[in-house]
């Protein structure tokens, strides 16, 4: 088993790409980018604000950057496809 299939297949992997996940990333990029936002004088707020790009991206677009970055899909749909097999 590959590194992408046993990561897609934990528990982490399923919650984060089910719809609670998805809303809990929505719900994360938006603290980081409020938080960013009120902080954006500082260094660390500007760098709070980029990185609210990655858990909004991943919640609004249904996509799970660590399955990509071990070689496995992008799409949440096809993770949630695969997981059961």
């Amino acid at each position: 088993m590959s590194l992408h299939e046993s990561f897609n297949r934990s528990g982490f992997s399923k919650s984060v790409n089910s719809p609670a996940g998805r809303i809990f990333r929505l719900a994360a990029g938006t603290a980081f980018l409020l938080v960013g936002y009120q902080f954006r004088d500082r260094p660390l707020g500007i760098l709070s604000m980029v990185w609210s790009i990655f858990p909004l991206s991943a919640g609004a677009f249904d996509i799970c950057y660590i399955s990509a970055a071990l070689g496995g899909p992008l799409s949440g749909k096809k993770i949630r496809g695969s997981s059961g097999k």
